[in-house]
């Protein structure tokens, strides 16, 4: 850190000072480096400036061992008293608990108003906690007691274990490295000429491109613009930045008024555009996503001590290398992107809950899981998740129900996107663990068969 402080122009004596910051940051926005590279060191020189310099952001990011929030009473039973024990934990405001306990059916429907269309009713699914949480990240800390939707016995069990274990160990480090939000209109033209003196033209555009989108939202920005030819087509590559929302439709609105400039300035027009094609990675695992950024890029870490996996978890450090070293090997045998047991699951459950929108847990759910042998028998354990889409505002998240969800983990509206991403990279995190763990403890079907099927 202090050498890449040190290449950015900040010298020794300003190291964590915010005279040298500034001037790494004036230097960062004057220099001519890849888009990538720019957005994920302003993050950094955000929080170092936010939070006074690099000994503030890197005690921020330590593994804090004391003064742990309760534990979740964990039971696969449900009754009154579990479920009061469960709220007493969480000093959740009253409005919070009666959105939740109340279920939909006291709602008046036309909160539902712009979510749905051809309304008859909702769908009731059970919400468990997993937690505490701990999470040690640039814009996400403490503890949080994580809300899970979701109609599949041992999940939640399971992943509340791995959080608990994360917050023994002292809590995940998480860092937000990049964000954007991205819509690839494509353009169609007669004759490959034609397409290439177009792109040409494009690639001059940027900044009317960025007036242009600027026109339909005070909170999104055009970050990046990457093009793409195929033959006589042309695929814009578009990213933006989302604020506190997920984003999605704010990118489309944005990517129509850039498409609308097009047709009026161009001086070589298409036959026919389409405003997304298919080369963005909405809503499907891409190549393009997974080594860039789609939504958010989150990395999270923890070290876990050799006597507390052996406690935990049943099993060693050793042996949950071992096991992942053959997953990653059988992930790269099946052709999956990225290397990681089970994503989905956690995301699926935190998204419904959360008022998310389920359908990216498609692209959101690829990442990469690794352990490690740290020098003293440790574990070490990462994840890193480059699509995350996730927002605090918009869509579903102003729902009784779901915006309750939000409040439980103190990240409801503007200002939480981030930490929120962050959060859902250390679940993803305290899922891997748990899942590898009971797998070599052979307990993985044993669990199943006593959540699920207790009357076996």
């Amino acid at each position: 850190m202090h050498t890449w402080l040190t290449s950015c122009g900040v010298s020794d004596d300003f190291v964590g000072q915010k005279t040298g910051i500034e001037n790494a940051r004036l230097k960062l926005n004057g220099a001519a480096m890849p888009a990538d590279h720019h957005r994920i060191t302003s993050y950094l020189l955000a929080e170092l400036a936010k939070h006074g310099g690099f000994e503030e952001l890197r005690s921020r990011l330590k593994p804090r061992t004391c003064g742990a929030s309760p534990k979740v009473p964990g039971h696969a039973r449900i009754s009154p008293e579990l479920v009061a024990r469960r709220w007493e934990i969480l000093k959740a405001p009253p409005e919070a608990r009666e959105a939740l306990e109340s279920g939909t059916t006291a709602t008046p429907m036309e909160c539902y108003q712009h979510n749905i269309e051809n309304f008859i009713g909702t769908v009731k699914i059970p919400v468990g906690l997993a937690g505490p949480l701990r999470v040690n990240g640039l814009f996400a800390q403490g503890d949080y007691y994580v809300p899970l939707a979701t109609t599949e016995a041992a999940l939640v069990a399971s992943y509340s274990r791995g959080a608990q274990l994360i917050t023994e160990a002292g809590g995940a480090t998480a860092v937000l490295l990049n964000e954007g939000v991205s819509r690839a209109p494509a353009f169609a033209f007669d004759t490959l000429e034609s397409a290439c003196l177009f792109a040409s033209w494009a690639a001059t555009q940027i900044e009317e491109f960025r007036h242009a989108a600027e026109t339909t939202t005070r909170h999104g920005r055009l970050l990046d613009l990457r093009l793409a030819v195929e033959g006589n087509h042309v695929f814009l590559h578009l990213d933006f930045s989302t604020g506190d929302a997920a984003g999605q439709n704010m990118a489309t609105f944005a990517a129509d008024a850039i498409c609308r400039y097009i047709e009026t300035h161009a001086p070589v027009q298409p036959q026919k555009h389409y405003i997304e094609g298919n080369f963005s990675g909405d809503k499907k695992a891409s190549a393009l996503s997974f080594l860039s950024v789609r939504g958010k890029k989150v990395t999270a870490e923890v070290t876990v001590a050799k006597p507390l996996v052996e406690r935990r978890l049943r099993t060693t450090p050793e042996d949950l290398i071992r096991y992942w070293q053959m997953a990653a090997v059988g992930g790269i045998m099946s052709g999956t992107i990225g290397v990681q047991g089970h994503f989905a699951n956690g995301l699926a459950a935190l998204y419904l809950a959360c008022g998310q929108d389920v359908a990216c847990v498609a692209e959101s759910a690829v990442g990469v899981t690794r352990f490690e042998c740290a020098g003293d028998g440790s574990l070490y354990a990462s994840v890193t998740l480059p699509n995350i889409i996730v927002g605090t505002v918009g869509g579903g998240t102003g729902l009784p129900s779901q915006n309750a969800c939000l409040r439980l983990m103190g990240l409801e509206g503007p200002g939480h996107a981030r930490a929120l991403a962050e959060v859902c990279a250390a679940l993803c995190l305290a899922g891997e663990l748990s899942i590898c763990g009971a797998l070599c403890a052979g307990d993985f079907v044993r669990a199943h068969m006593r959540l699920a099927r207790p009357h076996i």
